[in-house]
């Protein structure tokens, strides 16, 4: 276990998570519990060694605080992420012993899916923790996967921010879309319904091919995709696609998209700025998964999650006006909302 300071300068305590037999290596972080116990998914992907899944984690685990202290939730910031093994394992029962660290915690971490996660991987540490949302709602109650949730929240967001920086609908701009999982593949349709027009690229060519025979999405490849000629840019899929090379690419004027964590670097944000190209901060567009996990942790029916969800556009585009009239990046103003919130130790009115 080891701690290491935030911007917020609480105690970032970090589990290392080892079952050799299991397969389970990896890591929890806990960035702050002051609104109420640390809250965010598990992640499972691919990670070079230990030390890359940990600065994934941190990273994660602080963006879980400003996304839940902005969603007006009563829960802090957390993330768990783990390293998939190189050759076979044991699914079922890697993520039972992810479990039993979750249950050792005592509450003081909440898990959920993220990228690589299932439904049935939270119902195996459901079998061993009660700390665990995502699984399969009960009747009258919110639960299940919670990714189109997030979707739901990224496409008001973009529709929002649409009209603040571009005085348009949606109905015939160019969207390009980074990543066409769970959240981006369900925003694409959304997208494509709304009247948009839409470039993809996903390194899975399955999952992009099928969006493409499904809603005539023109197909571009990864690295290709913030360089498109499109109104908007949406990234959905790992987090750091904003860097100083892909902003001075970029000939999108708006980035909203469903990924964590889309500035590789804090001073991206500035670039952004410079290049007029206006932002919607992704932990708030992308709030509509915690919302459903939270609604699902306290018992609460999916009105609750609705309700709390349609707050996201209106929230982003008030962020964006202030942003604008302080002559500010939408980041930096997202960032001191969330901090005062966290600050305080109490949530804004959901």
């Amino acid at each position: 276990m080891v701690t290491r300071p935030s911007r917020l300068n609480p105690p970032m305590e970090c589990i290392r998570l080892y079952d050799a037999e299991a397969g389970l290596d990896g890591v929890i972080a806990i960035h702050s519990t002051a609104l109420g116990p640390g809250a965010g998914g598990c992640r499972f992907w691919t990670y070079p060694d230990v030390d890359a899944a940990l600065a994934d984690a941190l990273r994660l685990a602080e963006g879980m605080s400003y996304k839940n202290a902005l969603a007006g939730l009563p829960l802090g910031g957390a993330k768990a992420v783990l390293r998939k093994p190189d050759g076979p394992f044991d699914r079922a029962a890697l993520f039972r012993a992810f479990g039993r660290a979750v249950e050792s915690l005592g509450g003081a971490y909440i898990t959920a899916e993220d990228v690589g996660t299932t439904v049935d991987d939270m119902h195996e540490v459901a079998t061993v923790s009660r700390h665990v949302a995502g699984l399969k709602p009960l009747e009258g109650l919110a639960g299940g996967d919670p990714s189109p949730w997030t979707a739901k929240g990224v496409f008001d967001s973009m529709r929002a921010a649409a009209r603040f920086a571009l005085d348009r609908d949606l109905d015939g701009l160019t969207v390009a879309v980074q990543g066409t999982g769970n959240v981006g593949a369900d925003l694409c349709r959304r997208l494509a319904d709304a009247g948009a027009h839409l470039v993809i690229a996903d390194p899975s060519p399955a999952r992009r091919d099928r969006l493409q025979h499904i809603l005539g999405a023109r197909v571009v490849d990864v690295e290709e995709i913030a360089e498109v000629d499109a109104d908007i840019f949406a990234p959905c899929a790992l987090g750091g696609a904003l860097t100083p090379h892909s902003v001075a690419r970029l000939k999108a004027k708006l980035v909203c998209g469903g990924a964590n964590n889309q500035l590789a670097t804090p001073d991206v944000a500035a670039l952004l700025v410079e290049r007029g190209i206006t932002y919607a901060p992704d932990y708030v567009v992308n709030a509509g998964g915690i919302i459903n996990v939270s609604a699902e942790y306290l018992g609460e029916d999916e009105a609750h999650v609705a309700r709390r969800v349609a707050q996201i556009g209106p929230r982003v585009a008030a962020i964006l006006e202030r942003a604008a009239r302080e002559g500010r990046s939408p980041a930096a103003v997202a960032d001191e909302m969330a901090e005062q919130v966290i600050a305080g130790g109490q949530r804004v009115a959901a």
